[in-house]
């Protein structure tokens, strides 16, 4: 191999590199996309549980009858 393919071929290999390289951040920055949106889900759902048990509304106006569990 003379020098001139030597080198067209370590450019190619940096190119597919490189491509690689930024599907897998795409990947990435998808994944972590999708991630934060459970969180946001899940922190809003957790809020909601806690002004449930925090005894604001009709949530909070709970009896001894809500509490027992359900095979009573």
């Amino acid at each position: 191999m003379d020098a001139q393919a030597v080198l067209e071929k370590r450019l190619i290999d940096l190119e597919l590199k490189a491509t690689e390289a930024e599907d897998l951040l795409d990947h990435l920055n998808q994944l972590v996309y999708r991630q934060q949106q459970q969180i946001e889900a899940m922190a809003r759902e957790l809020l909601h549980l806690r002004q449930q048990q925090g005894g604001d509304g009709p949530a909070g106006s709970r009896t001894a009858q809500d509490e027992r569990p359900p095979h009573y």
